[in-house]
């Protein structure tokens, strides 16, 4: 498969968050000039569905919905609209301080990646604190579509994803993070993807991330990897096309 235009994507963002009410269309003008082609717009909970869709109207072909919930709130979605659901879990003590939260958590998801196979949706999973028991999960319920965003486990617990055809995305805070940095040197190119996760996950801590700082991440693993930027961003494209194959489509057109 060949990339189109070797063009960025951001594979994960929160364009809906306030952080962005003020000056999205100067962010994403932005975007466009830095050669995105595309930005996968991640709802954390339902409240933010309908302005998802309503930003992917307004920027048709540019922001793709990203439809799903943040792991604690527990709600299926069904919604043929979105591009990839998005799933997880999230064992942060904040979230999950005991056995009984992980479990709801863990049946939750369940529930989320049987939903994504019937509707074939990809999967964009969340997993703080938790990177063996999701991609056990994941293993264990015959996801095969999956992205692995900002995924903060070993290495070596990526690998098995890796195997089993997950992709893994790498946020502009992998210049701060040395877990992200040991990830992007064992995994293979052909499993990496580029995200922000903006507003957050930026190169600076406590400073609004954009996705035009999507660049950081293709240098970083361009450095690591000893190859050019364009390659890195050639084949993380091709990589999100196919994952996404809504993106393949709108590319192509």
């Amino acid at each position: 498969m060949e990339a189109v235009g070797a063009g960025l994507v951001d594979c994960h963002c929160h364009l809906s968050a306030p952080d962005f009410d003020q000056d999205l269309d100067h962010v994403l003008q932005k975007a466009r000039k830095a050669n995105f082609v595309a930005l996968g717009a991640v709802a954390e909970h339902r409240g933010e569905f309908e302005k998802i869709m309503e930003l992917s109207k307004r920027y048709s072909g540019f922001i793709l919905p990203c439809l799903g919930v943040h792991p604690v709130q527990g709600l299926l979605l069904q919604d043929q609209r979105s591009v990839t659901l998005k799933v997880g879990l999230d064992f942060s003590p904040r979230f999950a301080n005991t056995d009984e939260k992980k479990e709801e958590q863990r049946q939750v998801l369940i529930s989320q990646v049987q939903l994504a196979k019937r509707l074939n949706l990809p999967l964009n999973v969340h997993s703080r604190s938790a990177g063996r028991p999701t991609i056990n999960l994941l293993l264990e319920q015959g996801a095969d579509k999956v992205l692995l965003h900002a995924f903060d486990g070993r290495p070596s617990v990526a690998m098995e994803g890796v195997r089993a055809g997950y992709f893994f995305s790498i946020p502009p805070s992998i210049i701060r993070s040395g877990q992200k940095q040991k990830l992007v040197k064992q995994l293979p190119l052909t499993s990496l993807c580029l995200e922000t996760d903006s507003p957050a996950l930026g190169p600076e801590k406590q400073v609004r991330n954009e996705p035009q700082n999507i660049s950081v991440s293709a240098e970083y693993i361009a450095l690591v990897k000893g190859i050019s930027v364009g390659e890195v961003i050639e084949v993380t494209t091709q990589n999100a096309c196919k994952l996404f194959p809504k993106l393949q489509q709108l590319l192509q057109k």
